[in-house]
């Protein structure tokens, strides 16, 4: 059963890079023709797509993060991480990643973790 962890600091202040991790188990990321994301909630509005990774370590991002976004990831390791630069308050969120290209074809999420974006 594949599941996924999130995993990162809960406060970042402003201009800085917030950096998330997601643990994979269960299931290889370098499985073929899978998809990676990474989805944010900010409080009282609805789920944003970020960006994500395929199996074969290609990018995708929303234009409306892509100057600023970064996705990697360490196949040793079973991760992808997420990197968005310049943070400001309107950052914070609740980060999921999930398995899938978007937020509709998403079956599996992480549980999600609290950033805060404060100084």
């Amino acid at each position: 059963q594949v599941q996924l962890q999130e995993s990162g600091p809960g406060l970042v202040k402003p201009s800085q890079t917030l950096s998330l991790t997601c643990s994979v188990s269960g299931g290889s990321i370098t499985a073929y023709y899978s998809y990676w994301s990474w989805i944010r909630q900010p409080p009282g509005k609805g789920l944003e797509w970020i960006g994500y990774i395929t199996s074969s370590a290609i990018t995708v991002y929303s234009p409306s993060f892509e100057s600023r976004t970064s996705i990697s990831r360490d196949t040793s390791k079973n991760l992808f991480t997420l990197q968005l630069s310049s943070v400001t308050p309107e950052d914070t969120a609740v980060y999921y990643c999930a398995r899938g290209g978007t937020v509709f074809s998403a079956t599996l999420w992480g549980q999600g973790t609290q950033v805060t974006v404060s100084s």
